[in-house]
This record gives C-alpha cells, structure tokens and sequence, in this order.
C-alpha cells in the first residue's frame, strides 16, 4: 500500500514557496485574541459565534469556517497561557523540523477533516454540533510526541514527564472519548476525525514499527555502514548528499546527516535532510 505521506513530501517538495510562514503564531494570535475578548472581558456571547455551526454557516455564517480554529482555551489565566504557549512551541517546532509546505498542509488536512465531519453529521442527523480545533490540536501534540518521544516537559510546572508517556495519556482521553457516551454516534467520532492528519503523517511509520520477523529485506545498519567505510576508502570525502551530491569536502560549510525513515543508509545535507523522498529499497 502506497504511504500517503510520500506523495506529501512529494508535493512539499516541488511546491517549497507553499504555505503560510509562522502559522502557528497567527493560529495562536486569535487564539489569544478571543480569549481576551471571550474569557477575560466574560463576553461568551461572541464566543458562541466563533464555532463551527453547519446550520448557522448555510444560514450564512460563513466565517465560523475559519474562526472554529481559534476556539479559546477554558481555565485559569495561567493554564492558558500555557496552553498558548505549548501549542506555539509544537507547531513551531514541527514547522522547523518538516518545513513550511508540510506543516502548513498538515494543518489544512486537520481543518478539511473537521469541517467535512461537522457538515457530514448535520446531512444524517439534522443535528449541528458545535465544533472547535480542540481535537486538531491535540493532533499537533501527538506529532510532536511521536517525533520527540524522550523530550521532557515539567508537568505543573514541577514534574518532569517525557512526552511519550503524556501522549499515552492523551490516547486514553481520546478513547474515554469516543467510547463513554459523552457525544451520541456519530458525533462521539470527532476525536478520530481530527486525528486523520496525524495518521496520514505517522501512519506509514507507525506501520513499520509494528513487531515483525526478519526478513531479507530488513536493513543491517552494521552492515550497511560497513558497506559505506569501504566505498569511501578510495574517496577524499566522508559525506556525500544523496540529492545533490554534495560532499563534506566540495562544501565544508555544509552539515550532513542520515535520515533513519530511509530504507538504506542514505546520507543528506542539510538543504535536504527534510526535503527529499524517502527511499524505500
């Protein structure tokens, strides 16, 4: 079966200019905004106008279209300016780590889903829900936990937990979710909706990381990296880009690495370590 993520890749690749630079900081700007207006100033009137409401946007609504995603947070003043934070630092980091083109489209996938799900349920049931990006959002925490499983975080501020084990948490709060009856079906479905971006992004790997025998196919790194010393002993350089063909010799300011989601022993340098195609044999 073919990784969607590939074709992603494929298109953030071709299309480097797409997207908008530093979403997160807009996303979570009104974010902010509305918390000022909503929360802080009390007004939930205006904040009752900012969901995404089917009905209301065929009755002309139109903008809940977008302003569902900047949703305030609940709570006290200092959990959500952490919250604002948090998710700023995530998106932020997942921007740097795959690039504008990839983040901004997994962003819109996140957003697609959400709003093809309000408008699905409201056709069958006649019910609108009220949405927001809660769900989305909790879709960029668990991208971040699977990339950065060992970072560390201080829970309330005090204790120290790696974010693989939040994010196991947070899958235990996704299926309570789904499974206690909060939501009736099929609005009880929207934790697994908001989530479709995330598996479109990780699903291939997840995949791949399931427990399997060995095979004649599975890469000896050892092996592999045996291979590389012996090819490179005739050679002046240490490191060559397998895009551009680059070496540590012909550009010493450039910095290389191998890319572990290869199949291989691939080495990039740093223009394409996040930009090029996984190889897959």
């Amino acid at each position: 079966m073919k990784d969607p993520m590939r074709s992603v890749e494929r298109f953030a690749y071709n299309h480097p200019r797409f997207g908008v630079p530093n979403l997160m900081r807009y996303i979570v700007g009104g974010n902010v905004l509305f918390w000022l207006a909503g929360v802080l100033l009390r007004n939930y009137t205006l904040l009752s106008y900012i969901t995404f409401d089917a009905a209301a946007i065929l009755h002309g609504q139109v903008w809940r279209l977008v302003t569902f995603m900047f949703y305030p947070i609940s709570g006290s003043m200092l959990f959500a300016l952490l919250s604002f934070y948090f998710y700023y630092w995530m998106g932020s980091t997942l921007e740097q780590y795959w690039g504008t083109p990839q983040f901004n489209i997994f962003m819109l996938l996140g957003w697609l889903f959400t709003v093809v799900f309000g408008f699905a349920v409201y056709f069958i049931t006649g019910h609108s829900p009220q949405i927001t990006g809660t769900y989305l959002y909790y879709s960029l925490f668990f991208s971040y936990a699977t990339l950065f499983p060992e970072m560390q975080v201080l829970l309330f501020m005090l204790i120290p937990v790696k974010m693989k084990w939040l994010a196991i948490v947070d899958a235990l709060f996704f299926a309570y979710a789904v499974v206690s009856g909060f939501a009736w079906f099929p609005e009880n479905l929207l934790p697994l909706v908001a989530l479709l971006n995330y598996f479109i992004f990780f699903g291939g790997e997840l995949w791949n990381r399931r427990p399997r025998k060995a095979s004649a196919a599975t890469v000896n790194f050892r092996r592999e990296s045996a291979r590389i010393r012996r090819e490179q002993r005739g050679e002046l350089y240490k490191h060559k880009c397998s895009v551009c063909g680059r070496t540590d010799v012909s550009n010493p300011e450039l910095e290389f690495r191998y890319c572990s989601r290869c199949a291989g022993y691939h080495c990039f340098c740093q223009d394409h370590i996040d930009n090029h195609i996984h190889f897959t044999e």
